[in-house]
């Protein structure tokens, strides 16, 4: 999906497809109105009208979307309005539609670019790669028809694509099979990534972890024939200042190994990696637009399977810090692969960690579907993110991290256990990784529940992988512009 603006009053331009955007409290302009009936125009959120003018005006079909009331349009309004444009389209066999802005929605004419740049090209996501008869979708452009402020629209649609877009490669990954995805074709895409955008970009295989120590990351992987990955990505340089560091969990398929989970829906297990997923979209997003930031993504790939040598309940593990672990259960395997990767985040003395992980259960029971679960050491890093999570509508709440959570993860006979019991769940494994971040400022994203939908709750996303955490990540990162020193 290729988004584009062009100047002018939407209702004036000749189209196969044009879509009025207006709010329940606004009076339609009369030209509209005077096409239809006022009990077929509320105006209320996600309502639809298809009128044909045939001949009132120069367009084939005008579809009217409803925005709900006036003072409760949000980007994410317009996001999800324009992922119901692209749906109608793509039912109608459109090849083209126009989407109008002419400043009568409360957002400035960036913002509302943005979001309908987003909406359009995640609206017209699917997943279809391994289809033998997939066909390309009939709606390739969406364009913004701007009455005013074309400049300032564009400027938010070029930005909205290219962030859309790095969504969608983290979709591409998450919802790839594990015989494809494995941590060796992470580190593919890695070095694929590096060669494009002129990323720093490192790869450290078996026999370099064993060098090097990396413990967690290699007894999670030892049961599997597909070998652990250690990835680290570099965008800008250490002259900006210290880096904003991104961990992302690269599990490519979990079983739960020994601690085998059940079989019902393990299948979805390939996004496990959902976290990997997020800072490879990120790290492209980053290079795209540019930012004047020194960003270092961070991968720990592997894969957690059930084999004669894999590791057991029971193994107490060395990970890259030196610290020793109890394994409790093998199924709680992400967090100590992210034990390797945030222990390695503190060489580059950095202004901010930031992890992503499918790590619990249980913050998917605490949250549902619609938030992701934070945790963190600061209070200045975690209002960033919740910030960024209202502009992006990737919500944050923020969960306790006390230091009897920590202790939960205590063990009698090593430094700590893997497991802290049943209450608490999503806090005590956050309070484990709390022990490899030092004193650096940090917070941990659990996206468990908003990762995979099997039933959307946004009009962009479809059955699969979200994408969640890249579009977070890229508004926090835009707030350190200017910042690093």
């Amino acid at each position: 999906m290729q988004c584009e603006v062009q100047t002018g009053d939407l209702l004036g331009v000749t189209a196969d497809l044009a879509v009025l955007l207006y709010a329940e409290d606004e009076t339609l302009p009369s030209a509209v109105a005077a096409l239809c009936e006022p009990e077929d125009t509320t105006g209320r959120w996600q309502s639809q009208t298809l009128i044909y003018p045939r001949g009132a005006l120069p367009a084939r079909r005008l579809l009217l979307i409803g925005m709900g009331k006036r003072s409760a349009i949000t980007a994410d309004t317009v996001r999800q309005a324009a992922a119901l444009a692209v749906r109608y389209a793509q039912d109608a066999k459109v090849a083209t539609f126009h989407i109008g802005y002419n400043g009568n929605l409360p957002l400035t004419p960036a913002v509302f670019g943005q979001a309908f740049a987003e909406g359009s090209v995640l609206g017209a996501y699917r997943y279809t790669r391994y289809k033998s008869d997939a066909k390309e979708q009939p709606t390739q452009k969406a364009v913004l028809q701007a009455a005013t402020d074309a400049d300032a629209a564009a400027a938010g649609v070029r930005r909205g694509q290219i962030i859309a877009q790095a969504t969608a490669f983290a979709r591409d990954l998450a919802n790839g099979p594990g015989n494809d995805v494995t941590p060796a074709f992470l580190g593919q895409t890695a070095l694929a990534l590096g060669e494009r955008y002129g990323l720093k970009t490192m790869v450290l295989d078996k026999a370099q972890l064993i060098e090097q120590g990396f413990g967690g990351i290699l007894a999670v992987g030892q049961g599997s024939a597909n070998e652990p990955r250690f990835i680290v990505m570099e965008y800008g340089s250490p002259d900006q200042g210290p880096p904003i560091c991104l961990v992302g969990k690269g599990i490519t398929f979990d079983t739960g190994g020994i601690s085998i989970k059940p079989a019902e829906k393990m299948d979805d297990m390939k996004m496990d990696m959902s976290g990997a997923a997020a800072v490879f979209g990120a790290m492209q997003a980053v290079a795209e637009l540019q930012l004047p930031l020194y960003v270092v993504g961070i991968v720990c790939a592997a894969e957690n399977m059930p084999s004669a040598t894999a590791y057991r309940p029971g193994d107490i593990i060395r990970t890259l810090s030196g610290k020793t672990v109890e394994v409790l259960n093998t199924d709680a395997e992400g967090r100590i692969v992210l034990a390797d990767g945030l222990f390695y985040a503190q060489r580059y003395q950095p202004a901010a960690i930031v992890d992503l992980a499918t790590l619990t259960g249980a913050i998917m029971i605490a949250l549902g579907p619609h938030a992701i679960g934070m945790m963190g050491n600061n209070q200045e890093l975690a209002n960033r993110l919740i910030a960024a999570g209202e502009a992006t509508a990737e919500r944050v709440w923020q969960l306790p991290l006390w230091d009897e959570y920590r202790d939960a993860m205590k063990s009698e006979i090593a430094d700590l256990k893997n497991t802290g019991g049943r209450y608490g769940g999503a806090i005590t494994a956050a309070g484990f990784l709390a022990a490899f971040v030092g004193d650096y400022p940090w917070a941990h994203l659990d996206i468990a529940g908003t990762a995979w939908v099997e039933k959307p709750n946004r009009t962009y996303q479809s059955r699969g992988a979200t994408g969640v955490g890249v579009r977070l990540l890229v508004e926090l990162l835009q707030g350190y512009v200017g910042q690093q020193s």
